[in-house]
């Protein structure tokens, strides 16, 4: 009842003549004011008006919004931890926050453990939740002042380093950063196949995603085992769903496969550049180095052999020529018989010119064998890309440093032989010879395959099959490699005969025993 008087009584003071100094009044106010106001506002204490409007406690709101301007349009936009309190409009700001408490008072009463963050322009889900609130919120700075956007945060966190724009929530969301929801098949390259199970990075490099080729070799380039030679359309042969199932149908050629030819690589034939060197069609062309004959039965091969197996004879030598096979003629190799030019060189009938080495009578009964002799038996009845350069890096050449082969500025003299680098690591010591390649390949040292019977002109059959390569290849060879294919050589400390029946073993011994005698009958 006091205060009310003294209200009153100074009001009726501050109207009556000569006495309405403002100044006057304020100290008046100040005297009668129910506390001291808090430190944010103690610089208004002798200035009421700044927050009372005299005899109109609606307008006090007005006064709090007018120095609180962000908080104001915040509530006017329906925006903000204010603009979403509801009936804001209908509350006056001294509810929540009352003055003259005193300078230490707290008059925002704010409490970090039940505040409802959901209140704010940034609702925490996902991984927010469990944020501390300085992690965002830095010291000396007000609340809302804190950035809303992703990247104002996580900018360090970046992976792209900004070359993707600020617009963070366009691929990830709050749940898990590493969790991606961007749509790559809106783009003009739809992921399809493997390419969904690929990292960005691993088309995207250094963060490029802008202008980035779309082309396969782009990214496949390394891995093309074909060392450039079948160009740049990989789509026409290759799809996305496995690199390693060819969707190219090879019969839609002048070139239809059959037999064999329908299982051998690709890179078995086209062994030069797909779209430059035009490959031959004939068996030759291919087989050459397969030709048991040299070149002396001439190029048309599939005159005795057929697709299903190179081993499989076709030629009826008993139909096709003026010379039946019988008894053991029809054992008998064709090179033993045809030692010449096929097509040149008629090959004679007579016994004794293919025999006349066997001839033990020496040629005193004669040219004319089959007087006493027969075909059943002799004594019976009487087979800056290095890919464009002219040694593609493949296997374990993609992975070896520059230096290791270009021991000098002077590349172009680097040998692209494989015994010009591993010479150190030949452990036949140049007895097998210089050309590595025939054995092994680039995928690894010890992955080695060599067909002795195919690649060479000398079938290893019986007990050679399992005799070490060096029991043979017993001297370096600097260039071709050239062993001698008569027994004597190999076995003349075998030979318990001393020479007495001649060098030729094989008329009576056989490569699976030197033991096993042949049959005289």
């Amino acid at each position: 009842m006091i205060r009310t008087l003294a209200r009153l009584l100074v009001c009726v003071y501050a109207m009556l003549p000569g006495t309405g100094s403002p100044v006057l009044a304020a100290n008046i106010e100040t005297l009668m004011m129910p506390g001291p106001l808090i430190t944010g506002h103690a610089k208004y204490e002798n200035e009421c008006q700044k927050c009372h409007k005299p005899f109109s406690k609606a307008r006090q709101n007005d006064l709090c919004l007018d120095c609180h301007d962000k908080v104001a349009a915040d509530i006017k936009k329906l925006a903000g931890h204010h603009g979403r309190i509801k009936d804001i409009g209908e509350l006056e700001c001294k509810q929540c926050h009352t003055d003259h408490k005193g300078r230490g008072h707290d008059i925002v009463q704010f409490n970090r453990e039940t505040f409802d963050h959901d209140m704010t322009d940034l609702a925490l889900t996902g991984g927010h939740r469990t944020v501390r609130c300085a992690a965002c919120h830095k010291s000396g700075t007000r609340y809302r002042d804190a950035p809303t956007d992703c990247y104002s945060c996580h900018k360090d966190n970046d992976p792209h380093r900004g070359k993707l724009g600020k617009d963070c929530k366009s691929c990830h969301d709050t749940t898990r950063w590493a969790k991606v929801a961007f749509d790559h098949d809106k783009t003009d390259f739809p992921l399809k196949g493997e390419h969904k199970r690929t990292a960005c990075q691993g088309c995207h490099l250094n963060e490029r995603y802008k202008d980035v080729a779309t082309a396969c070799v782009a990214c496949h380039r390394l891995a093309d085992i074909h060392g450039g030679r079948y160009g740049e359309k990989c789509g026409d042969c290759h799809t996305a769903a496995d690199w390693k199932k060819f969707a190219f149908d090879h019969d839609t050629t002048d070139f239809v496969l059959r037999g064999r030819h329908g299982k051998i690589a690709c890179s078995v034939c086209h062994i030069k550049t797909l779209y430059k060197d035009k490959l031959g069609k004939t068996c030759i062309d291919c087989h050459k180095n397969d030709d048991d004959h040299k070149g002396t039965y001439g190029k048309k091969c599939q005159s005795c052999h057929r697709e299903d197996t190179w081993t499989r004879i076709a030629f009826d030598h008993d139909k096709d020529t003026d010379f039946r096979l019988t008894g053991k003629h029809r054992k008998v190799a064709c090179r033993d018989c045809h030692m010449g030019d096929i097509y040149d060189e008629k090959t004679a009938t007579q016994c004794i010119a293919c025999h006349k080495k066997n001839d033990v009578h020496n040629g005193q009964q004669g040219k004319q064998c089959g007087r006493c002799h027969n075909d059943e038996g002799w004594g019976r009845k009487i087979v800056f890309d290095h890919d464009l350069t002219g040694m593609p890096l493949i296997g374990l050449h993609a992975l070896a440093p520059c230096e290791e082969c270009h021991l000098t500025a002077g590349f172009k003299d680097t040998k692209s032989d494989c015994i010009a680098c591993h010479l150190a690591d030949d452990k036949h010591k140049l007895r097998l010879g210089p050309g590595c390649g025939l054995c092994h390949n680039p995928n690894g040292w010890a992955l080695w395959r060599f067909d002795h019977n195919t690649q060479t002109d000398y079938k290893l059959d019986g007990a050679h099959k399992g005799l070490d390569c060096h029991a043979c290849h017993t001297t370096p060879a600097v260039k071709d490699v050239h062993v001698t294919q008569a027994c004597g050589v190999c076995h003349r400390p075998d030979d318990i005969h001393d020479g007495r029946f001649g060098q030729y073993c094989e008329r009576c011994h056989v490569t699976e025993s030197f033991k096993k005698i042949k049959s005289l009958r």
